[in-house]
């Protein structure tokens, strides 16, 4: 198992906890805390070692869509960048109550 450690500097600080995923083959669940830092950090938990590079790339491009402010927690058991991307995406849409 990998840990990873990420940080980016956010403006919009979220309002509600929120969980989506699971951890499952292929699969990733994500937490995210609402926080008062000006910053998100995030911490992962990933059982595919060595895709350091491919997880910065995932997150740069999100958060340059979605400079949100949050303490967020991803446990990883080999998503594709894809699944990754679709997970944060579903979180965003759990934050503005879309159905």
């Amino acid at each position: 198992m990998e840990q990873l450690s990420y940080t980016y500097p956010t403006n919009q600080p979220i309002n509600k906890k929120i969980h989506v995923g699971v951890v499952g083959s292929g699969d990733l669940e994500i937490l995210m805390f609402p926080t008062t830092k000006q910053e998100s950090t995030i911490k992962i938990c990933t059982g595919s070692d060595g895709f350091g590079e491919v997880w910065a790339n995932v997150l740069t491009r999100f958060f340059d869509r979605y400079p949100i402010s949050a303490d967020i927690v991803i446990n990883d058991f080999g998503a594709t960048p894809g699944v990754v991307y679709l997970r944060l995406t579903q979180a965003m849409e759990e934050l503005s109550d879309e159905k």
